[in-house]
């Protein structure tokens, strides 16, 4: 991963990834401030776009037609993606507290987090009905009931609560889709059924009476059972109860009204509303604390209070990115006022829909193209990404509002820097950034972090072989504490391989040298994530060697003990015996593809997932189940790996390509020729293939050479045990392992491989 050669001296944080924070997010990234770093705090990695869900659930749309990758925007504004999610604010130490993850700072921050339907209010509402926000939880439950449709027979009962126009557009969109999804299955569309419960007594009560009539004609035209003035007070299974006592049965329940701020906002000290959302000025900074921001339905204008709806946060975008901008150069921020009017248009679940602004309404089929057009229009803007512009090569000081102190010390960090021990990361700083970590204590490391010395000391048990091992490479991800947790297990990959326990692991850093709190914020988070990697593992981080760099890079050399008698070794494989792969290969071509913005965000996602999943708990399986010969899939690839395996084992090796586990997104990125640099280093191997003229055009042959990072392990395991080993396997958190081959006498010594298609 590039790292840019201006030091950071401020960051923003962004908690969400709202309409506002994806207009941010472009607009940093058309043109950045050099030694401005935004970082990005979601839980999810694609954000909808609620102009283009109702046509999602009616079936108009694709996911990707309405789902913006934050992973891949924020690549491309060359900003930190936590995939975490927000729990609390210490504004006091100016840090966002994360459920998952070490405390990220931030100089500024802005929230965008929306809003979401207050189902605690109501007795039952929380366990038996389904709110529409966060949608993508919401969606979840929307494919399960698609899929539910089936096997369903009779009537299905929907009921959907809330009268306003998103209760109304859900509505009539499912409504569009499960009738028919029912048609093309041969069943009664009539046999979905739904109700759409309002408290008032009228729907859609902020539109004119000229676009509530139309509605409610829709309405009835459509059979949908309208219950107005029937609050909902109780929900029980399959089953709502109203204020009147009167009870409506439902076999699935939508919440599409009282919606709040999310409760962790409470406890931070920031002033909300009645309705839990936060109070910001015409600046959009909270009247709290002039450096957090607000906006979308989160925030609540003083001035100018307006109803929730997604025109605002959109149009927010631009005057917070303008007042961030405006804060970190110090300078005065500019009031924003948004209008008193906005064009509302509502779909019908049918391709037509309703324009709403003001006393004006009109409706009709090219109403819905209309709104299309803008819809596709507006996420054109950060699906179809630009080039950005030149980064700024001026002193890393101008315009940033700095102390003295921290002006000299970005002056420093861009003047000529050491080498040698010159070149190491201060005392201090690393003291203060290690200190608080806690790395596990053995009895068996007699000198290590507890009392730092030159060197670390550990004792071997008696009668035990000790075992060695180092790696190290540069960082791949934006997120330190992730790439902390993925360099950890990586390393720890070949002790497991052999069947060793691992002891002690000493750390060797690279990190880019800046002001002092950015450069300890790094290592923190990089070793916290480390250090919980090692700790799983029972492994002891005893010591280690921090310097600066121009790329953030981590190793471990990694020490284990094991019975001489039981090491796995890659010699060991017997001609019948089966080959077992335990995680799915792709991870160099779905990282060469992420800087170019060609991998999905759930691709990466995906990826990630499987490089967190320890070898350890495979090892130990696969060792019981009779393994001799075992290797973790690493630099040189899956065939790379097998090769090593099968030459001083004296064997050769059937390999079925169709059967090798890939991980979502490989094969589209190597089929586009996206690969990793390493690759044509390990194509080089392909001598050693049989018959590479016949499988060359195989989709996954080139992931056969694709260099993997904490990949998992390929084990040569007797015939006899492969099946109950890879049951147990799965069983054991690796759902992706397969039998992948076959282990055969020795052919020809110069062609070793035999790939199948």
């Amino acid at each position: 991963m590039d790292q840019p050669d201006q030091p950071v001296l401020r960051d923003i944080v962004l908690i969400g990834g709202g309409h506002s924070h994806v207009g941010v997010l472009r607009n940093f990234a058309m043109n950045p401030i050099p030694g401005v770093r935004l970082n990005l705090i979601c839980r999810d990695t694609h954000t909808p776009y609620s102009g283009m869900l109702p046509g999602y659930i009616a079936g108009h749309y694709s996911y990707d037609d309405v789902h913006i990758d934050l992973s891949r925007l924020a690549e491309f504004a060359g900003a930190r993606f936590y995939r975490s999610e927000a729990i609390d604010i210490d504004r006091t130490n100016q840090r966002v507290i994360c459920r998952d993850r070490p405390a990220i700072p931030y100089d500024l921050l802005s929230i965008n987090i929306g809003s979401t339907p207050r189902v605690d209010q109501v007795a039952g509402a929380e366990d038996h009905s389904v709110p529409v926000k966060p949608i993508n939880r919401f969606n979840n439950r929307w494919q399960t009931l698609l899929e539910r449709m089936e096997n369903h027979e009779g009537e299905l009962n929907v009921a959907v609560v809330g009268g306003g126009a998103g209760g109304v557009e859900l509505t009539l969109a499912m409504q569009y889709r499960l009738r028919n999804e029912l048609g093309a299955m041969g069943k009664d569309p009539e046999a979905a059924r739904f109700h759409l419960f309002n408290a008032s007594d009228q729907l859609l009560p902020t539109h004119n009476s000229s676009v509530r009539r139309r509605f409610e004609s829709v309405l009835q035209e459509r059979g949908v059972n309208v219950h107005e003035r029937t609050r909902i007070e109780q929900v029980n299974d399959r089953q709502l109860v109203a204020s009147s006592g009167a009870t409506f049965e439902a076999d699935e329940v939508l919440w599409v009204t009282q919606a709040g701020g999310a409760e962790w906002l409470t406890g931070t000290g920031l002033e909300l509303d009645d309705g839990g959302f936060i109070r910001v000025r015409d600046t959009l900074q909270t009247v709290t604390d002039p450096n957090i921001f607000a906006a979308g339905d989160i925030a609540t204008m003083v001035n100018h209070p307006r109803e929730k709806a997604g025109v605002f946060a959109v149009r927010q975008g631009k005057p917070l990115a303008e007042n961030l901008r405006r804060a970190v150069h110090g300078k005065a921020l500019k009031d924003y006022h948004p209008q008193k009017q906005w064009l509302a248009l509502i779909s019908t679940g049918d391709q037509y829909a309703v324009a709403s602004r003001g006393s004006f309404g009109v409706a009709g089929e090219w109403v819905w193209r209309w709104k299309d057009w803008i819809d596709r229009r507006f996420m054109a803007k950060f699906n179809n990404l630009p080039a950005m512009s030149e980064d700024s090569k001026d002193d890393p000081t101008s315009g940033i509002a700095l102390s003295s102190e921290e002006a000299q010390q970005a002056i420093s960090a861009v003047a000529m820097r050491c080498g040698g021990c010159g070149a190491k990361v201060g005392s201090t700083v690393l003291s203060r950034a290690l200190n608080s970590l806690q790395p596990i204590e053995r009895d068996d490391v007699l000198v290590g972090l507890h009392a730092p010395d030159d060197a670390a000391v550990v004792r071997v048990p008696d009668g035990m072989a000790m075992v060695h091992t180092v790696d190290f490479f540069r960082a791949f991800i934006d997120d330190p504490y992730i790439f902390g947790q993925v360099a950890a297990n990586h390393s720890l990959g070949d002790l497991f391989a052999m069947g060793a326990e691992a002891q002690s692991a000493t750390a060797v850093a690279t990190v880019p040298y800046g002001l002092e709190s950015k450069v300890e914020d790094v290592v923190y988070q990089m070793m916290a994530g480390a250090v919980e990697t090692l700790n799983e593992a029972g492994c002891a981080l005893v010591g280690g060697h921090t310097g600066e760099g121009k790329e953030l890079a981590l190793g471990f050399a990694a020490n284990g003990y094991i019975d001489p008698d039981t090491v796995m070794s890659k010699g060991g494989m017997k001609p019948g015996d089966v080959l077992i792969l335990t995680k799915p290969v792709g991870t160099g071509t779905l990282f060469a593809a992420h800087p170019r913005l060609e991998a999905k965000g759930r691709w990466i996602d995906s990826a990630l997932a499987s490089m967190l999943v320890s070898n350890q708990k495979a090892a130990r399986c696969i060792h019981e189940h009779g393994a001799q010969a075992c290797t973790d899939v690493t630099g040189f690839g899956l065939l790379g790996h097998l090769v090593e395996m099968t030459r001083p084992s004296g064997v050769d090796a059937e390999l079925d390509l169709s059967a090798i586990p890939v991980l979502p997104g490989a094969e589209e990125t190597a089929a586009s020729g996206i690969l990793s640099s390493l690759q044509p280093a390990n194509v080089r191997l392909r001598r050693a293939i049989r018959n590479q003229e016949e499988v060359v055009n195989h989709p996954r042959y080139p992931l056969a050479f694709d260099p993997q990072t904490a990949g998992g392990l390929l084990a040569s395991v007797p015939a006899d045990q492969a099946d109950a080993c890879v049951a147990e396997l799965k069983a054991l958190g690796y759902p992706e392992t397969a039998i992948i081959g076959r282990v055969k006498e020795q052919g020809e010594a110069l062609e070793p491989i035999l790939l199948n298609p």
